[in-house]
Formats: structure tokens, C-alpha cells, sequence
């Protein structure tokens, strides 16, 4: 197997590459020590069975530049094939601001080829190549030279057996039509914004119990420091301090560094200097923000107002389309989904794209009275019901 180090020789297997329809990719990286992935190693293969159609490539070489990659990345005629993209994504964006088009996830593709939910590479390899993977070094230190014969084995074979998976997937989703269904789903993977974590908006994620706008507006102003703070030390978030620690911070608003001693879940580390001060900080901003610009609540779904017989229904009906359908119920639509439906709202992604096709339209006829279920032995089927 091949080791590339050079750009020559980058450029030279990239030239190949761009004349064949697809190309196949996958990364190895480290982030437990880093706010930003560290990419150790780009696995790339085209179409064929000989020795040069699938290579290692090592970004840590001195010298070696990405660039022949990204631009074959850029070339519009070859098809870039992953497996669960986004990181991958994620770390090319980042370093490069290239996301590669067009774009195929065989983990997506295999959804709605009805192989489940989140269906993992293994999983593929395992029933469409009929082989199998040794895992033995899935978490070896990437960053380390020299590889292993046994880690160029694993990285390579995490391109080669992709091939056939995404023949056999690209081949079934053409004859069935859902070809566009995937092209509706990687539409996330391919915008940019799905890569940029904007300190100001950090607080969305932190789970909290109360709908307090002055403690979320104090939440919000210490996800923002922390997130910041992360960033630009390239440092692990929960380094800084982790969520249990800031909703604690929200809750008793330290003033001084003698009511931050007091925190029980602070670490040491983030008693003093810096980070101390930046929480000290956010507690005042927190706290001195004017009330209209203080988050906003928004609705929650559990507090809905939820017609529980509907939403039974709604959940026989997706069993009934998923079986019919053969894709994942958690795909076409997941619990929050049918209960907002339920509740009477209708803007929820059940209710659009190809979900609209496969479920929604129905749902929607469910709720007005037009349809009706029946058991039909061991199946549900959909009964049209006739106006009065």
C-alpha cells in the first residue's frame, strides 16, 4: 500500500483520480486534547483493483500540501463518496474552506435504502462486500509515525470496500426513484453554516430545567466566553469548564473571586487568571442586560398541548409507512415530530420534502378526518374515507 508525502505525487494520483466517476474518502483525526480536529490521515480511492487506486495520505509530512486534493475535491464530475461525512466534512472546511461536491453518504443512502438507523460502515461491508473489518485499530494514536501495518490496513480498508457499498447503494437508489431523497438530506452536510459554532449562539445547547430569561441570558454570556475562549486557545470546551459547571455558575452568580471558591463543580484551573475573570464577566453581562434583549423562550414541545388518541395514530401510521417504505421510522419522522403534529403544528419536517411523500401527506389527512386505519391481519392499511 502506498503512503503519499509529497505534493508531486499527491498531484499525480489526484490527475488519475479526477477521470474516474467517483472517488472515495475517509479521514483519521484526534480532537480529545483540541477545540479544533487535528487530521492525521486523508484515505482516498478510485474505482479499480490495482495497487495505485487507493492510497494513504499523510498530512503531517513536512512539506506536503492538500491543495491537488481540494481542487479534485472542487471538480464538479467526480462524485465524493463518504461514510457518516460530517466530521469529515467538518475538518476540510475548517482547514481549507473546501466542502467537497458533489457529495454521496453511504450512511444516509443506506437509511433510505431501508438498512436502518444511523447504519454503521461495519454494518455495510458486513452484508453488501460480504467481508469483514478488523477494529483493532480504530483507537490508535493517529498522530504517530510510523503507521503500523496494522493501522494502514484498517485506514485503506475504510476506502476500498466502500466502493462496492456505494455502487450496490447508488444502483438501488436510481432504480427506486429515492435518489433525490438523499439529495434532500446531505443538502445540511453541504452548507457551510453546519461547521461554524458562533460563540454567541453556544447557549443552545446547554441543557437547563428553567425558563428563567435573566439565568438563560447569564448562561447565554458564559457559553459565549467559553466558547471563545476554546476557540482561540484551540483548547477542548469542557477544558474551560463543563456545561454541569456553567448552569451551576447561572444558578449562583458569582460576584467576586470569593464567591467563585465557593462553586462546587468549578474546576481548579478555572478559579483563577483568565478564565476567572471571563466568568466573572459573563455573570456581570449576564446580569446587566436589558430585558428585551434577554433570550427569547421559545415553546416548548412537552409543553404542547397534545391530543394523546391523535398522536397514537400518528405512530400507527408511521409504523405503517415505515414498513411500507422500508426506511427508518426515526428518519421519517421521530417522536417530537408526531406529538407537534398532534399539537396542531405543522411546521416540522415530517411535513415537507420526500418525508411529505413517504408520511406526511397522509398525517396531515389523518388529522382532518379523511383517512382512517385497519388491521388487515399482521399490517395496518390506510382507509380512504368517503365525504358525507
Amino acid at each position: 500500500m502506498k503512503i503519499i508525502t509529497r505534493t508531486d505525487d499527491l498531484a499525480s494520483f489526484c490527475h488519475r483520480a479526477k477521470n474516474h466517476p467517483y472517488i472515495t474518502v475517509d479521514t483519521e483525526f484526534l480532537r480529545e486534547r483540541t477545540y479544533y480536529s487535528k487530521l492525521c490521515l486523508v484515505q482516498v480511492a478510485y474505482p479499480g483493483d490495482d495497487d495505485d487506486s487507493a492510497v494513504l495520505i499523510d498530512p503531517l509530512a513536512d512539506g506536503l500540501s492538500l491543495d491537488p486534493l481540494m481542487e479534485l475535491f472542487k471538480d464538479t464530475d467526480v462524485v465524493k463518496v463518504f461514510h457518516a461525512a460530517r466530521q469529515d466534512l467538518e475538518i476540510f472546511y475548517i482547514d481549507h474552506g473546501v466542502i467537497p461536491e458533489p457529495l454521496f453518504d453511504t450512511q444516509v443512502a443506506a437509511m433510505v435504502c431501508g438498512f436502518g438507523e444511523q447504519v454503521g460502515y461495519e454494518t455495510l461491508v458486513k452484508r453488501i462486500a460480504k467481508s469483514s473489518l478488523d477494529k483493532s485499530s480504530r483507537f490508535t494514536d493517529w498522530s504517530r509515525r510510523p503507521l503500523t501495518d496494522a493501522q494502514q490496513k484498517y485506514a485503506l480498508a475504510d476506502v476500498t470496500h466502500l466502493r462496492q457499498i456505494y455502487e450496490y447503494l447508488n444502483k438501488k437508489l436510481k432504480s427506486s426513484k429515492r435518489d433525490r431523497w438523499v439529495q434532500e438530506e446531505l443538502a445540511i452536510l453541504t452548507d457551510p453554516e453546519t461547521y461554524i459554532t458562533r460563540p454567541d449562539q453556544a447557549w443552545r445547547r446547554i441543557k437547563t430545567r428553567t425558563n428563567s430569561t435573566r439565568f438563560l441570558g447569564i448562561v447565554r454570556e458564559l457559553a459565549r466566553f467559553r466558547e471563545d475562549y476554546a476557540q482561540k486557545r484551540n483548547i477542548p470546551r469542557n477544558r474551560v469548564f463543563k456545561d454541569d459547571a456553567l448552569v451551576e455558575l447561572a444558578s449562583t452568580k458569582p460576584q467576586n473571586m470569593e464567591d467563585l471558591g465557593r462553586s462546587r463543580l468549578l474546576l481548579r484551573e478555572a478559579r483563577k487568571g483568565d478564565i476567572a475573570d471571563g466568568i466573572l464577566a459573563a455573570v456581570k453581562a449576564g446580569l446587566d442586560c436589558p430585558k428585551d434583549k434577554l433570550p427569547e423562550v421559545k415553546n416548548d414541545r412537552d409543553k404542547l398541548n397534545v391530543n394523546p388518541a391523535l398522536a397514537d395514530l400518528l405512530r400507527v401510521l408511521l409504523k405503517a409507512k415505515t414498513e411500507s417504505s422500508g426506511v427508518a421510522s426515526k428518519l421519517i419522522a421521530p417522536a417530537s415530530d408526531l406529538d407537534a403534529i398532534a399539537a396542531g403544528m405543522r411546521n416540522v419536517p415530517a411535513l415537507s420534502g420526500w418525508r411529505y411523500e413517504v408520511f406526511g401527506e397522509d398525517a396531515l389527512k389523518l388529522c382532518k378526518g379523511e383517512i382512517a386505519l385497519g388491521a388487515n391481519g399482521s399490517s395496518v392499511e390506510v382507509i380512504e374515507l368517503e365525504d358525507d
